[in-house]
């Protein structure tokens, strides 16, 4: 791909309200569906708009009228039934005439020949995302670091106490026994911050019991760790959380247990237990299938009826319980292999059934998947809502804003850039942006905003660090690093889904991997935070729940070039250009008509530089870098 492409030439549809009328179908409706054709620079228009849908299997095709016209382009409608649970669909368009040709509009864009249905829109007649989801802001925490309560807990028998201060281990034996003592009445101590910068739902790793830091190797599912204050202390952090209008997203592990679960210990007693069906024994109870071949965390076998029963079928479930006592949702942990071993593949029935669960409940809860590549399979039917968007989100900025990182399989103790055995490399944003359109493309557009977007999580490198802000662990305070990191939260905060910000990265922690980035907060050294980055949170965060159109608007690319990227986000009630610049260059013209913008004075700037004229035709964006700029257009 050129390395500056102008996007604005293209047509456009996407899956927002500003594009397609019914957000929730149902089988039988008919969707208006809206089609932007700019002006051709050569004059000439598109004769026709025609939509493809796949009906039973077959081809059918509904013919669209031009609903307006002005200085910048058309806007077709064409009508889409909705026939089916998911409905896919594109669009044709041509000129007539055995010269004129035609060509595709699907969710990657735009296409002069033949193309899969793979990244077609879709229409989804089953049950939304709840509505809520779009408009938050996440905070992710990791209990044992995020901050202690004062209250005295005895060691835990796996583990050894540590001081705040200490070097965090992260590689070796001792990793998940390194025991910093956070708690959840330490995290009720600290929503005053989660307020102060702006988030609106919290987001939970593991806090039942188990033998590790982390609690992924769950021991029961029916109790809170006590050493987090138990089962009273989530109580007693639902209920403050939910007083300050902070929503809380547990994570769950339907995939594995841990090894010293009372299932898994009643199952190797008794080969013949009901829960020796739980799992997946061969001959012995020594013999017995575990999660990535690691013998501590044996995995879930689902075609036990009496597994999903206790689980996450029904409301005397783990997943109804800990949902009835106020959580207001589910990050499914590793939810792309549950399920699934070997021959067997269960994986859509086990999150069909998780939302038949959620659905027992009059307010709608939020299904979420960890899934660290293409979960574009899982996603296009009545399973879950989202996922955590790596391969869309997290894999591209890291390429575009790698800030010097050297983060390959030496540094990352094998895990390399996000599971791959390389480097992080340094990418174009022409090359950035195609990759971010073709994974989305295979999402329906109300996957993609229920779907995290993060630039680092308790599983991955602080993008401090990736950005090439330092190594050690501790807090980056300039450079390179937090100027990369910036342009980062701007992303974050303006693209479709729902921003995540893992602990610290507020205050420019740094780390090489996920254990070396689980840094206790350094709550009681706020002089060495990174202030400028703290402000920089607060104000995206500020600027992204002020706006509707980054919140639930559509996202129309305008123009990329190697360090910069422009994007439109369009909603019904508002429209937003967002302009982001990697590294200095020339200033990106865009011609008025394209913004449909009489005069620059037109134009209100919500962050950065403003943008000026260019003679009585044009537009320029800053091209100074690196920097994020957002305006509001008429």
């Amino acid at each position: 791909m050129s390395a500056t492409v102008d996007l604005w030439q293209d047509p456009h549809h996407d899956g927002s309200l500003h594009y397609v009328d019914v957000q929730s179908p149902s089988i039988g409706d008919v969707a208006r569906a809206r089609v932007f054709v700019p002006h051709g620079s050569d004059g000439a228009d598109e004769e026709q708009v025609v939509a493809r849908r796949v009906r039973d299997g077959e081809p059918a095709w509904t013919r669209g009228a031009v609903e307006s016209t002005d200085e910048v382009g058309t806007w077709w409608a064409v009508d889409v039934p909705v026939h089916q649970p998911v409905t896919s669909y594109r669009f044709l368009l041509g000129r007539g005439g055995a010269a004129g040709g035609y060509r595709w509009l699907n969710a990657s864009g735009v296409h002069t020949g033949e193309v899969t249905d793979a990244g077609d829109f879709r229409l989804v007649a089953h049950e939304s995302p709840p509505s809520w989801v779009a408009d938050q802001v996440a905070y992710q925490v990791f209990p044992d670091r995020f901050a202690r309560s004062g209250q005295h807990r005895d060691t835990p028998s796996w583990g050894y106490a540590a001081q705040w201060d200490d070097p965090v281990v992260h590689t070796g034996p001792d990793t998940p026994r390194q025991w910093f003592g956070g708690d959840l009445d330490g995290v009720v101590a600290r929503l005053d911050h989660l307020e102060r910068l702006g988030a609106t739902a919290l987001y939970l790793t593991p806090v039942f019991e188990g033998r590790s830091n982390h609690r992924y190797d769950a021991v029961s599912f029916d109790r809170v760790d006590p050493v987090l204050g138990g089962d009273e202390a989530l109580a007693r952090l639902i209920s403050a959380a939910h007083g300050r209008g902070i929503r809380v997203v547990g994570d769950l592990t339907l995939n594995h247990t841990g090894d010293k679960h009372e299932w898994f210990t009643r199952a190797r007693g008794d080969l013949t237990a009901d829960e020796a069906g739980f799992y997946s024994f061969g001959a012995t109870p020594d013999d017995y299938a575990a999660w990535l071949d690691i013998r501590s965390l044996p995995k879930l076998d689902h075609r036990s009826a009496e597994l999903r029963r206790r689980l996450y079928d029904g409301e005397g479930s783990v997943v109804a319980r800990w949902l009835a006592e106020g959580l207001d949702g589910w990050r499914i942990d590793v939810a792309n292999m549950t399920g699934r071993h070997g021959d067997v593949d269960l994986a859509h029935e086990v999150a069909r059934t998780v939302r038949r669960t959620f659905s027992r409940f009059e307010d709608p809860r939020w299904l979420l998947a960890e899934h660290g590549h293409d979960a574009s399979g899982d996603l296009l039917g009545d399973g879950w809502h989202g996922t955590m968007d790596y391969t869309g989100f997290t894999r591209p900025i890291w390429s575009w804003l790698n800030g010097g990182s050297t983060a390959g399989p030496g540094l990352l103790q094998g895990l390399g850039f996000l599971g791959a055995p390389v480097q992080v490399p340094v990418l174009g944003g022409a090359v950035t942006v195609a990759s971010m359109r073709q994974v989305h493309a295979a999402m329906p557009w109300r996957s993609l905003t229920a779907s995290t977007t993060h630039l680092d999580s308790h599983d991955t490198p602080r993008f401090r660090t990736v950005a090439g802000g330092g190594t050690d662990g501790g807090i980056d305070l300039a450079g390179r690093g937090r100027d990369h990191h910036l342009v980062g939260i701007a992303l974050q905060m303006t693209l479709p889904g729902v921003p995540t910000v893992f602990q610290g990265d507020e205050i420019g922690l740094t780390g090489t991997d996920g254990e070396h980035a689980r840094t206790p907060f350094p709550w009681h050294r706020p002089e060495a935070w990174d202030g400028p980055t703290l402000a920089a949170y607060v104000q995206w965060i500020a600027l992204r729940q002020g706006s509707v159109a980054l919140r639930r608007g559509g996202l129309r690319w305008m123009h990329v070039a190697e360090d910069s990227m422009t994007y439109l986000r369009e909603h019904p009630q508002e429209r937003v250009l967002v302009h982001v610049v990697r590294a200095g260059g020339p200033a990106v013209r865009l011609p008025r008509r394209v913004l449909g913008v009489g005069r620059a004075e037109e134009v209100e700037t919500l962050a950065g530089e403003p943008l000026r004229a260019d003679g009585p035709d044009a537009l320029l964006l800053p091209g100074d870098g690196p920097g994020a700029h957002v305006f509001r257009l008429p």
